[in-house]
C-alpha cells in the first residue's frame, strides 16, 4: 500500500526541435499532430522568406522561435539544443517526412533507461514511402561502415527522427553544420557508451517543396564524419 507521504515520480519534460527553412506548407500539418506529452517546441528558423515563423506562430501560439546562428541543418539544430530546457530532447523535420505521433515510442524508451533513441526504417514497423534506390543503396553502405567502425548492428543511419537525454549533450559533442549531423550524433553516443536504442519508423514523402538534401555531396560529407570520428582517429587527435 502506498504511504500518504509517497509521491509519484516526476515526469520528465521534453522538448522539441523543429529546424525549418521555408517550410510554411508543411507547419500545420506537423504541428497539428504533436503529442500532448510534449512541453515546448523550438522552431530553429533558417532565415525563412516565406510565413514559416508566422504560421508556426498561428498554428501553436507558445512555439519558441529560435533564429539560426548560421546556414545548415546541423546549425540549426545545434542553436534549438542550446535553447531547450526539457529533460528530453526530440528532433523532428519540419517537411512532414516524419510523423509526431511516433515520438511516444521514442520516450517510452528514454523513460526505461536509455539515453539514445534512434528512428529505423529497417526494422519490423518501420518503412519509408520516400526513399529512393540510390539514397538505399547509399545507407547501406555507410550503414556497414558504421557497424564494421564501431563494432555494433544498427539497422539505420542516415535518418533524423533522433531523441536524447539533454544530459548527455556535452558527450555528444557536436560541430556539424550540415545534414551529417546526424551520423556525428550517432559516432559521439557510440564513443561516449550511450545506451542506444532503435524503434521503428514510417518516413514519408515531403509534403509540399523541394528538398534540401544532395545525396552525393551529403553523403560525402557523411562518410569524411565517419571516418574523422571513428575511435582510433579520435584517440590520435593531440588534445587542446
Amino acid at each position: 500500500m502506498r504511504r500518504a507521504e509517497d509521491r509519484p515520480p516526476r515526469r520528465a519534460t521534453v522538448s522539441l526541435v523543429v529546424p525549418a527553412l521555408n517550410e510554411a506548407r508543411n507547419i500545420p500539418w506537423v504541428f497539428e499532430q504533436i503529442p500532448d506529452c510534449i512541453d515546448e517546441v523550438l522552431l530553429v528558423d533558417g532565415d525563412s522568406i516565406d510565413a514559416t515563423v508566422h504560421m508556426a506562430r498561428h498554428c501553436l501560439p507558445t512555439v519558441r522561435h529560435v533564429p539560426q546562428s548560421g546556414p545548415g541543418k546541423g546549425n540549426a539544430l545545434r542553436t534549438g539544443f542550446l535553447a531547450a530546457t526539457g529533460d528530453y530532447i526530440v528532433m523532428i523535420d519540419a517537411d512532414g517526412s516524419m510523423t509526431p505521433g511516433e515520438i511516444p515510442h521514442f520516450l517510452h524508451f528514454l523513460d526505461h533507461g536509455y539515453d539514445f533513441v534512434k528512428g529505423s526504417r529497417f526494422i519490423a514497423g518501420g518503412g519509408s514511402l520516400d526513399l529512393t534506390r540510390f539514397r538505399r543503396l547509399g545507407n547501406s553502405i555507410l550503414l556497414a561502415a558504421v557497424n564494421r567502425m564501431y563494432h555494433t548492428s544498427l539497422t539505420d543511419l542516415c535518418y533524423g527522427y533522433c531523441a536524447f537525454r539533454r544530459s548527455f549533450l556535452d558527450d555528444l559533442d557536436l560541430h556539424s553544420s550540415g545534414f551529417e549531423i546526424e551520423t556525428e550524433m550517432i559516432a559521439h553516443a557510440l564513443c561516449s557508451g550511450l545506451r542506444i536504442a532503435e524503434v521503428p519508423s514510417l518516413e514519408l514523402p515531403r509534403r509540399s517543396g523541394r528538398s534540401n538534401l544532395h545525396a552525393i555531396s551529403d553523403g560525402s560529407r557523411v562518410l569524411h564524419t565517419l571516418l574523422s570520428e571513428r575511435p582510433s582517429a579520435r584517440a590520435g587527435r593531440s588534445p587542446q
